[in-house]
């Protein structure tokens, strides 16, 4: 058994690539010697990343793949001899298998006798394999930009590779990857280590030999550190803490090899500014993490993630250059906000003719018409629901929304637009309901933040996004891939999210129908587009699809419903976000009850008999009056007993005991299939045994397709 390195040494890549490379790394390599017969049982693999690296360690490589033999079947026995003389077919054959016509056997299968021959092939070498097989698993490697770096050379990668290491134990396997050869040395830190190459005397020693060059290789490592670090800093100031920041530190974590941290400070009138821009500086454009008091309100200080270690002086010099850079960006956030102000955002509205919201759909003024139309038509299903809010402020938010937009802080830090928005509606006094409309406008910004405050701030969201959506797919913007220019995925995430965690009783259909569609003008009554069928029934259609492919990823991958639970709970509606959700939580715990687990099989089995009876052209009566055998009518008594009760239960939403209710057919259901032959030859007796079956199936599965769920 032997141990196995492989690490890739590049320029500095972007933080934000390299957690998804590493993963995929790992697998790769993994899938590599598992598809090759050369990983043990109980191997463990362990990757490893820095901003100039990528690494995986795995632990229990065989040596060598296992010999294995193969039994080859070639022509028929009749065609190879003919009368017991090996004919050409007979001698092409057992060239192709390398072994002698005389070794020949005679294999007897359903289909006749055929000529057959047993050959054994010599496993291959770990080296070997290696060797051929995984420079092009690492040049497969998924990168959201990719480079060329080598004149008149094919491979694309993130960055220009520079040194490779791979060894099986302590011996250099000979590959190459992207012209570069590997050998057993690394590098360390660019600037503590210096250039000096770093010796790798085995793969168990890897972390261990780079920590003495200034790198750490383990990313846990590197975010331990970081975070004691962050801790023993702030403890400089009485009583104060660091503001938790997960993505921040995942930042950081990817853009140090050996990480320390200083503490600065800043003038404390620019606390005058509010926190939002404050920290959107510190963090997004100079990677600092603020500081907040005992209160949680922030603090005139900063936290600064180096990737070098330095001496006292060393510390001031970069605190004091990094508050001065951070200086000049409180001035700047400062200027922008005063100039601001002169223009209020309703004398803004008509700018928004100068703002491209995108070339074939218009600018932003259009889109804010048609948000206004779309946010109307949900309005309007909620007050018909009976759902009181503030539809004036509505109004007024949708309108004003992009207006930040033209503003000239939106325009250095983009980030902020819609809080910027709603910070400025509050300073110019705006009603409370539209300034926190129009700053929740982009929330939730991905599946893990909240949802709008306000329900005016939610029917702003889902206008906003099914608009866009609709739009875009309209002229055939819709992702493809893992192409998504337009965030549209995160939208839809977005409105699925909004439907599932709020109050408002709306379906994906309500919020669908709200595109206001080409026949919408603005107020100014003029044509909004280009003369295309924008909203076509096909690109509806495909939206409507759209938006269900997210709902099954809100219940998996976000609620963490089984694939089968979900299947089959979306089956039979995906139009209701929240009543799927019920009914996928009920169905979850029904399925561990025995009764019910043998209810759905028997539902599995119902669906493939009416399937088969339909490829028999076999065609299902609206009803039957042959007498059923007394199993049949057992179940058919059963089912027609329960019927009105379930009915009930699913009407109140009581999926769970509804559910409960049809787990009390397994009797009936059990003795029907062990006594009765559904398509009986008898074609009065068939017909009725299948209405019986297509009725329960009908009725009893409104709740979920019970077929899908996959029982043991």
């Amino acid at each position: 058994m032997a141990d196995f390195l492989l690490e890739i040494g590049l320029e500095e890549v972007p933080a934000r690539m390299i957690a998804g490379a590493e993963a995929e790394l790992g697998r790769r390599v993994q899938e590599l010697l598992t598809r090759e017969r050369l990983l043990d049982a109980a191997a463990k693999v362990t990757t490893y990343s820095t901003p100039r690296r990528l690494a995986v360690l795995v632990e229990g490589v065989l040596a060598a793949q296992a010999d294995t033999e193969e039994q080859l079947t070639g022509p028929s026995w009749k065609i190879a001899f003919k009368d017991g003389v090996a004919t050409p077919a007979a001698e092409a054959f057992a060239k192709k298998a390398g072994i002698a016509v005389s070794e020949l056997q005679k294999i007897i299968n359903p289909k006749g006798e055929y000529v057959g021959a047993m050959i054994k092939r010599k496993g291959r070498t770990a080296a070997e394999i290696l060797s051929a097989d995984l420079p092009k698993e690492v040049l497969s490697i998924y990168w959201a930009k990719n480079m060329y770096w080598r004149a008149g050379k094919p491979e694309r990668f993130v960055r220009p590779v520079r040194w490779v290491v791979a060894l099986l134990d302590s011996v250099v396997v000979p590959l190459e990857i992207a012209g570069i050869a590997a050998g057993n040395a690394s590098r360390g830190h660019r600037v503590l280590h210096g250039a000096a190459p770093v010796v790798i005397d085995e793969p168990k020693k890897y972390s261990a030999n780079l920590l003495t060059a200034f790198v750490i290789v383990d990313v846990a490592a590197r975010r331990e550190r970081i975070r004691k670090a962050l801790d023993k800093a702030t403890r400089a100031i009485p009583g104060a803490r660091w503001r938790e920041d997960e993505a921040l530190v995942e930042t950081v974590v990817h853009l140090t090899e050996w990480p320390s941290v200083i503490l600065g400070s800043f003038e404390a009138e620019y606390l005058s500014l509010p926190e939002e821009v404050l920290v959107t500086v510190m963090r997004d454009h100079q990677k600092y993490f603020a500081v907040e008091d005992a209160k949680g309100k922030l603090a005139p200080h900063f936290l600064a993630v180096l990737n070098t270690e330095t001496d006292d002086e060393g510390a001031t010099i970069i605190r004091n250059g990094n508050a001065r850079e951070l200086r000049a960006r409180f001035k700047d956030a400062q200027f922008f906000w005063d100039v601001d102000q002169k223009t209020r955002l309703v004398d803004r509205v008509e700018s928004l003719k100068n703002v491209t919201f995108q070339k074939e759909l218009g600018d932003y003024y259009v889109k804010t018409g048609q948000n206004l139309a779309a946010a109307e038509s949900i309005a309007a299903a909620l007050l018909t629901a009976g759902v009181t809010f503030d539809q004036a402020a509505l109004r007024r938010a949708t309108r004003l929304a992009k207006t930040d937009l033209t503003t000239e802080l939106v325009k250095e830090f983009t980030e902020l637009q819609g809080i910027i928005g709603g910070l400025y509606a509050t300073h110019q006094g705006e009603d409370g309901a539209v300034a926190r409309a129009i700053y929740d406008q982009y929330a939730p910004a991905s599946i893990e933040d909240e949802i709008p405050q306000t329900i005016e701030g939610q029917i702003l969201g889902l206008a906003d996004r099914i608009q866009t959506i609709v739009a875009m797919f309209g002229i055939g913007m819709e992702p493809t891939g893992s192409k998504d220019p337009f965030a549209l995925r995160r939208g839809a995430n977005a409105i699925v999210k909004i439907l599932a965690e709020s109050a408002l009783p709306l379906t994906l259909r309500n919020v669908l129908g709200a595109y206001p569609g080409r026949a919408f003008r603005g107020e100014t009554n003029e044509p909004i587009y280009p003369p295309t069928d924008i909203d076509s029934d096909q690109t509806l259609k495909q939206v409507a699809g759209f938006l269900r492919e997210r709902l099954h990823f809100y219940l998996k991958d976000v609620r963490g419903f089984a694939y089968d639970v979900v299947n089959a709970v979306l089956a039979v509606g995906a139009d209701d976000v929240r009543d799927a959700i019920a009914r996928a939580e009920a169905l979850t715990a029904a399925r561990s009850s025995a009764d019910f687990a043998a209810v759905s099989a028997a539902f599995k089995r119902i669906k493939n008999i009416l399937r088969q009876a339909g490829e028999k052209g076999i065609a299902i009566p609206e009803k039957s009056d042959a007498t059923l055998a007394p199993e049949a009518q057992l179940l058919a008594d059963a089912a027609a007993a329960l019927a009105p009760h379930v009915a009930k239960l699913r009407e109140a939403r009581a999926y769970g005991d509804a559910l409960a209710l049809i787990a009390t057919l397994r009797p009936a259901v059990d003795t029907f299939f062990d006594k009765v032959m559904v398509l009986d030859p008898d074609p009065a007796v068939r017909n009725a045994n299948l209405v019986l079956i297509d009725s329960i199936l009908r009725g009893f599965s409104g709740i979920a397709d019970f077929s899908e769920i996959v029982t043991s």
